[in-house]
């Protein structure tokens, strides 16, 4: 296995789209290094990603807790790799109304979708400048851009990840430091089962996770003298 491949570093690693984007990187040539919350589902991944003969570590890291974030990622990226691309896939989503939605529940999703990726963000920065550079890819969704009732909290994490995505590409450009966004319209994955979730969509019309995992993928595979700043992906059948 050469010394020369590059490392992709994951969140929300598990299931879903991270799981997805795990292989299609992995397939791709990519070494991983993988965070989620549950050791039980980093290890079946990691046996799963064995024919790949990639490199694979991994690290259980709960991103609602703020202060565990940067000593598990310090501990993840000693291990001897260093990410040329960082993919912030962690979320979670909560349906009800703004006016009886509990603060607790509101600082959560908030720690989650917004100040976990500032976290993350700026916990690697120093790895990448030392690197010379590097990419930087928030998953995102298309209710940034829109007002759902019952969503208005997912919806605002989300416009503030746009924000948030935009100032630090700004900021780090000089570094040589890529940043981009991944917007994606509904995705079938096991965030539709979440306690906090209540909804009827029909998941049949979603979009599959590899598809999402295929966009990730050629985000971090342009070339490093352009940057794909936004990359919008929705179901044939629009907004759900």
């Amino acid at each position: 296995m050469p010394d020369s491949a590059p490392v992709a570093l994951i969140t929300g690693a598990s299931r879903g789209i991270g799981a997805a984007a795990a292989h299609k990187f992995a397939a791709a040539g990519y070494d991983l290094l993988l965070s989620a919350r549950t050791t039980s589902d980093l290890e079946a991944l990691t046996t799963a990603l064995v024919p790949s003969g990639r490199r694979v570590e991994c690290i259980a890291l709960d991103l609602a807790e703020p202060a565990s974030i940067a000593p598990g990622l310090e501990n993840l990226c000693s291990r001897g790799l260093t990410p040329a691309v960082v993919i912030n896939n962690a979320g979670v989503a909560y349906t009800g109304s703004l006016a009886e939605m509990p603060l607790a529940q509101w600082q959560w999703l908030m720690q989650l979708n917004l100040t976990a990726v500032f976290q993350v963000c700026q916990s690697l920065l120093p790895r990448l400048r030392d690197a010379g550079g590097g990419h930087i890819i928030n998953v995102n969704s298309h209710a940034a851009h829109q007002a759902f009732p019952d969503w208005g909290a997912y919806c605002i994490s989300k416009a503030a990840l746009v924000s948030l995505s935009r100032c630090l590409a700004v900021e780090e450009r000089p570094y040589g430091i890529r940043v981009s966004t991944l917007t994606l319209g509904a995705v079938n994955t096991p965030l539709w089962e979440s306690e906090t979730v209540h909804s009827s969509f029909d998941r049949r019309a979603m979009l599959d996770v590899d598809r999402a995992a295929e966009a990730l993928l050629y985000l971090a595979q342009q070339p490093a003298t352009s940057v794909v700043e936004d990359l919008t992906l929705m179901p044939a059948a629009g907004a759900l």
